[in-house]
């Protein structure tokens, strides 16, 4: 029979190629230790004719931001037939779109934050909803195009109406949520462990925080009450399992404990295609979990199938 062919879907023309291919160079270089063949694609617009001419038993799907997680490709591996990874067509869309998955987990029960959704041309004038607010663009990812509305903010911010934003006319605005940043993966069925994430010389979990070199802190476990570590997981495996996700998928949540002890506990959203390097989130979440990478990459390609 041979080792098991994988293609490894990487880089790609979103504003996260530089996230993908660093995931992507991870996940192939641990999976071929796995003793799985190996080959890595960096996709470009011709990738149905390359994956149809390279026949993978199974895609590892290790792209990030629109076209990689918002159906699109999955829709194309459905059509060519070949097993993937992570989420599938209608899970990606709904995930990827942040107002839409909102609507989803609020109706499941998960609580969630204030928010409308307008366009980027009716943010002038007046604030959309009294400061502190954050506007963020429905679909994108790795926090590009979040902008932090502060408390003494005198006007919009300036940056969503000009002709330097590329994220899409359509924007979620939302009420801002003070607090710590909480993140919780889930692999299957099973629940992982609970991360804080403690940004280091940023105001929040941007870009730069999440992918550069000492831009933030990774706690695991949470330094947090057992309830609130519990509700936490939970949560994630209720928003994994509402919204339709397959494979791995990780919930950010804010926890603001200014007020109470009990504090007040929002979930921000589901990311079905997390970073994927081995010092990624739920990566570690898995190494806590008993997993080695390698091992944990092998569970995820022996999971994937169509009709995800």
């Amino acid at each position: 029979m041979g080792a098991k062919h994988v293609a490894v879907l990487m880089g790609g023309f979103s504003s996260e190629r530089p996230v993908s291919l660093s995931s992507g160079k991870a996940c192939a270089d641990a999976l071929e230790a796995e003793g799985f063949r190996i080959t890595c694609v960096d996709v470009d617009h011709d990738v149905a004719s390359c994956l149809t001419e390279l026949k993978p038993d199974v895609v590892f799907n290790a792209l990030h931001g629109p076209f990689g997680e918002d159906g699109t490709i999955q829709g194309i591996l459905e059509y060519l037939q070949i097993p993937y990874t992570h989420s599938g067509v209608l899970a990606s869309a709904l995930a990827m779109d942040k107002a839409r998955a909102k609507t989803v987990a609020a109706a499941a029960g998960i609580p969630v934050a204030t928010s409308l959704v307008m366009d980027r041309f009716g943010i002038v004038g007046e604030h959309p909803m009294k400061p502190p607010y954050v506007v963020k663009p429905v679909r994108e990812g790795s926090s590009f195009g979040v902008v932090i509305v502060k408390e003494d903010q005198a006007h919009p911010p300036q940056i969503v109406t000009s002709s330097e934003w590329r994220y899409g006319d359509e924007v979620l605005v939302e009420r801002y949520i003070h607090g710590r940043e909480l993140t919780c993966g889930v692999m299957g069925g099973k629940v992982l462990g609970v991360t804080e994430i403690v940004p280091l010389g940023h105001s929040f979990y941007d870009y730069d925080a999440k992918y550069a070199k000492g831009g933030s802190k990774h706690v695991l476990p949470a330094e947090i009450s057992p309830n609130l570590y519990q509700k936490i997981q939970t949560l994630s495996l209720r928003a994994h399992e509402a919204i339709g996700c397959r494979g791995v998928s990780r919930s950010d949540f804010r926890f603001d404990d200014r007020f109470s002890e009990e504090g007040e506990l929002v979930w921000l959203e589901v990311n079905t295609q997390p970073g994927m390097t081995p010092t990624s989130l739920v990566p570690e979440m898995a190494a806590h979990a008993g997993y080695s990478f390698g091992e944990f990459l092998r569970w995820m390609v022996e999971d994937a199938s169509c009709l995800r």
